[in-house]
């Protein structure tokens, strides 16, 4: 028996280049960093998946690395005997068949997965650390009931994107700096990738003098609005060029020649910070950021590594991991839960005619941000291990 902390993960689905790949393979077969392949702390020990697909990559690991499947997610936090029987737990709702509702967000079962793993924990009369893989869940009252959920049990609890994780060029980290309006571009759909763009504006403003206070409203506007909002500077231009300048893979020209139909989120903070969220999908390829500071203007790219190993899902795993090893989430699950209600009422926005959205189930949230940074890049651009790095480690487990 190995003496690592026993993990399980919980999930909709598993084939080639899902969520549960890009994380759970490198429990596998180790984490691709800059510095080279790092062997797992933890050791992968079952798995519940809802859905077997076509291109379904769980029974073929499941034999090929000897993890069980099980057929609840009881069962597999008990690992088929009477009582909790892991350290931790990896519960990825995402990708799967499910219902799309009628504002267009996506139905994942990610407050089912939880209930079931609280669950187990109430009647075990003890509980592990758990990561729910992006927001918390498609609406803001099961994200809410599944916070609180876990406050009652005393979970530790860790959630969120890869986006607060990845390359930052230049480096920029905020230390209880004064910031008066911030803004960042992303890319790809309103909901998914619009989340993204969310964690890279939260993990920034969140590190703000007096740290995160709730926020207040939140506005989506799509198309030519998007342009005139600019222009009545409900959004500014000048910090949208900072934080588009930082973006290497941007094309020549201006935003409005390459994006046909652009996005914006106005976010309105209880404490007065005003920022933005610009989805440019064809001008935008990358993440960025930019916020007027007691400096200036200062801005970095936020860099993603999309090729095959999807490096920077190594440090959203070791920072997972990390939290099995020592009981300590890297960073509050409060900054989750505030993107969870953003991106919910950009989508009740966009829903209502772009309607201005009240937050009061948000409006006094507030928490302060880490004080240990995260495990993740310094550098500017990925070095990244290769594959063939991954098979000769695999050969030493």
């Amino acid at each position: 028996m190995s003496d690592k902390p026993r993990v399980v993960a919980i999930m909709g689905e598993f084939f080639p280049n899902s969520h549960a790949d890009v994380i759970l393979t490198k429990y596998l077969k180790g984490f691709p960093t800059d510095e080279g392949v790092l062997e797992p702390r933890t050791k992968l020990v079952g798995m519940y998946v809802e859905q077997f697909g076509e291109r379904d990559m769980a029974k073929k690991y499941s034999e090929e690395f000897g993890v069980p499947i099980f057929e609840s997610i009881r069962q597999t936090l008990m690992l088929g005997g009477k009582e909790l029987g892991v350290d931790g737990v990896i519960s990825i709702g995402e990708h799967g068949d499910y219902p799309i509702d009628e504002m267009g967000r996506h139905m994942y079962p990610r407050r089912y997965f939880w209930e079931q793993i609280c669950g187990v924990f109430a009647s075990s009369g003890r509980v592990v650390p758990v990561f729910n893989d992006k927001h918390l869940s498609y609406n803001w009252d099961d994200a809410w009931w599944m916070y609180q959920r876990g406050k009652e049990l005393n979970v530790p609890m860790l959630a969120g994107s890869t986006l607060t994780l990845c390359w930052r060029n230049p480096w920029l980290e905020f230390d209880e700096t004064p910031i008066t309006e911030a803004l960042a571009i992303g890319f790809g759909g309103m909901e998914a990738y619009g989340y993204h763009t969310v964690e890279t504006l939260q993990c920034m403003v969140e590190r703000r003098k007096g740290g995160e206070t709730g926020v207040k409203s939140v506005q989506c506007l799509v198309g030519d609005a998007v342009w005139k909002a600019g222009d009545a500077g409900l959004w500014s231009r000048e910090l949208a060029e900072a934080a588009a300048d930082r973006m290497i893979n941007r094309p020549v020209g201006t935003m409005e020649q390459y994006c046909e139909n652009p996005e914006v989120f106005l976010i309105e903070y209880t404490d007065g910070l005003k920022a933005a969220i610009l989805q440019l999908n064809g001008y935008a390829r990358d993440f960025a950021f930019a916020a007027k500071t007691d400096k200036g203007i200062e801005s970095t790219e936020f860099y993603l590594q999309y090729h095959r190993e999807h490096t920077h899902f190594a440090y959203l795993g070791l920072n997972i991991e990390e939290m099995f090893v020592t009981g300590e989430p890297p960073w509050p699950v409060e900054r989750t839960l505030v993107a969870t209600g953003i991106i919910n009422a950009v989508m009740d926005s966009a829903y209502q005619n772009h309607a201005k959205i009240s937050t009061p189930g948000m409006a006094n949230l507030a928490y302060s941000s880490y004080d240990k940074l995260p495990i993740r890049p310094t550098g500017f651009r990925p070095t990244p291990a290769t594959l063939r790095q991954l098979d000769t480690l695999i050969n030493k487990f």
